[in-house]
């Protein structure tokens, strides 16, 4: 039986090591040490890309063996960033900014081996539509569900989908924080095929 190649995904992120998991391959976690501060005037989709690379590359540099994973969302707000709120009044200034508005969450996603020389990137968009939101529906939203490690302050895949109108993508677990179908073509082109590992 052909040995799998060890596989790593570089982030510390929960919601990523789910979604990962559904592919069913043996994977480990690593958390990578990258400074996510945006840089003057950085356009959200190019931001979430070098951090996905830089996590990518992080890793992979400790590990050059194994096949990494990197990935980061920046949701975007008429071409302003919008990160994680951090705390509760964080979350209330950002849900009501978004309310009745539209907003394009970029999830970036690299895949990474060093001693191959393989690095590879791509990017899924999700347009996100906004609810008309009032103060007592978003501090209700807010006591139930905490999301103040979600960027946009609403969890898609949970309590937070009330919050939305619509939802836009080519690539359905881009929202919650890693874009599968991508995932899989990368990790197709470094070699590692999820069907193809499943196979006896």
């Amino acid at each position: 039986m052909q040995t799998l190649p060890r596989l790593v995904l570089a982030s510390t992120s929960i919601y990523r090591r789910e979604l990962l998991g559904r592919l069913r391959l043996p994977f480990e976690v690593l958390a990578p040490d990258v400074d996510e501060t945006p840089g003057n005037a950085e356009r959200p989709g190019l931001l979430a890309q070098r951090l996905a690379l830089a996590k990518a590359r992080a890793v992979a540099h400790l590990h050059p063996e194994a096949v990494v994973i990197g990935s980061d969302q920046v949701a975007d707000l008429d071409g302003v960033a919008v990160g994680k709120p951090g705390d509760h009044a964080g979350a209330v200034r950002q849900l009501r900014a978004m309310s009745a508005r539209k907003v394009v969450f970029h999830t970036a996603v690299s895949v990474v081996c060093a001693a191959r020389g393989f690095e590879a990137s791509d990017l899924a968009r999700v347009t996100v539509t906004f609810r008309s939101l009032d103060d007592d529906e978003i501090e209700r939203y807010l006591q139930a569900e905490q999301p103040y490690d979600c960027a946009g302050s609403a969890k898609s895949e949970a309590l937070g989908i009330a919050l939305l109108s619509s939802v836009e993508s080519d690539d359905p677990t881009a929202l919650i924080g890693l874009p599968l179908i991508r995932t899989c073509t990368l990790l197709r082109q470094a070699g590692l095929d999820p069907l193809g590992a499943q196979r006896p």
